[in-house]
């Protein structure tokens, strides 16, 4: 049976990875041994480290000044990593708040230091991407979420300003070229274009670091875990090795222009369906701010008392996560880089199917 997987995390991985994920949980590389129990300081496990780190940096194009590290405890984690790392005490940092996950990256940052939240979305309930905000040039850095999975909103073109840029990618990462270099940090929880559930990339700019003026906690300190290559504590072996089979699945399929290409292509899709299908509305306001990562959009006014009926036969159809999140509503289809065009078409065709049998 054909499931076709619109959940918005853990969401799908390409089927080859979970295939030599499989295997590797027999066996690891002739070890005798299972990928799950091999020792995070044994060769083989360096290589898949190594590895792990080269193909991130050729993907985006990393210049050596960068640090690529594999740690854990999410992104909610680096919520207070990055202000705890990168912001000098008595100095400020500017965030863009534009939906439930910037809003927590906020909450965590006022631990730190002065955060100016220059502009919100949240009296249109996230519909959009906030413009035309004015960014103070004494700010240390503009933190932005590069994408929206509960609102379904996504910056498609970045904030022009000289000032450092971090960046919460969870839920695009590798979904499209990147300009690197204008960012002191990047982060993001894996377990939506990059691997399972467990592991939390983390790209810093190793010149950003031991400016605040504060005694870190070993653990919450880029620097530890620059200096261990990623291993001053165990680190999470199977997510990582699983990263690592994504990461070469993306370089055999074309990188990241041809990633992009085909995200945009499942994109377009399906919002033409939603614009086109009178049963369906799309939420985000500004199209130019659509994502092409988490497709959001409700029942039609009128047929609002059908949003039940469309759940199930989306059910009937093996079109599974289509519910939209609790704080939402509607409808989410997540279709992060491993969804097939298949998968989209499958759902356009119910959502057909249905405005016929309705209608």
């Amino acid at each position: 049976m054909t499931v076709h997987n619109f959940n918005a995390g853990p969401s799908m991985l390409p089927p080859s990875v979970i295939a030599e994920a499989t295997r590797a949980v027999q066996e690891f590389e002739h070890s005798g041994m299972s990928i799950l129990e091999i020792s995070h300081r044994s060769p083989g496990f360096m290589a898949v480290l190594d590895e792990a780190e080269t193909l991130v940096r050729a993907l985006l194009k990393l210049p050596e000044e960068y640090a690529v590290l594999f740690l854990t405890g999410g992104a909610s984690t680096q919520f207070f990593m990055a202000p705890l790392n990168l912001l000098p005490q008595n100095e400020k940092a500017a965030y863009v708040d534009t939906g439930s996950w910037s809003t927590k990256a906020i909450k965590e940052a006022r631990r730190y230091g002065h955060i100016d939240v220059l502009a919100s979305s949240k009296a249109q309930n996230y519909a959009h991407i906030p413009k035309g905000y004015n960014l103070p040039v004494d700010t240390t850095y503009l933190h932005l979420t590069s994408n929206n999975t509960i609102f379904g909103t996504q910056y498609q073109v970045w904030p022009e300003t000289d000032v450092p840029l971090v960046c919460d990618m969870s839920s695009d990462i590798f979904s499209r070229p990147v300009p690197a270099n204008r960012f002191d940090l990047i982060y993001a929880g894996a377990q939506k274009n990059l691997g399972p559930a467990g592991v939390t990339l983390v790209i810093v700019r190793k010149s950003a670091l031991g400016k605040t003026g504060r005694d870190i906690p070993t653990m919450l300190d880029y620097n530890t875990h620059i200096s261990k290559h990623s291993s001053f504590n165990t680190p999470p072996v199977f997510p990582i090795y699983v990263s690592l089979l994504t990461l070469r699945w993306i370089l055999e399929t074309g990188g990241l222009h041809a990633m992009q290409q085909r995200n945009e292509e499942k994109a377009t899709l399906l919002y033409e369906e939603i614009d086109a299908n009178p049963f369906f509305r799309g939420v985000v306001s500004d199209p130019a701010d659509r994502s092409k990562m988490n497709v959001t959009f409700v029942m039609a006014d009128r047929y609002r008392e059908l949003e039940a009926d469309f759940l199930a036969a989306c059910r009937e159809a093996n079109c599974v996560g289509i519910k939209g999140h609790r704080s939402a509503g509607g409808f989410r289809a997540s279709i992060y880089n491993a969804m097939p065009l298949e998968g989209v078409q499958a759902l356009v065709e119910v959502m057909r199917s249905f405005s016929l049998r309705y209608g």
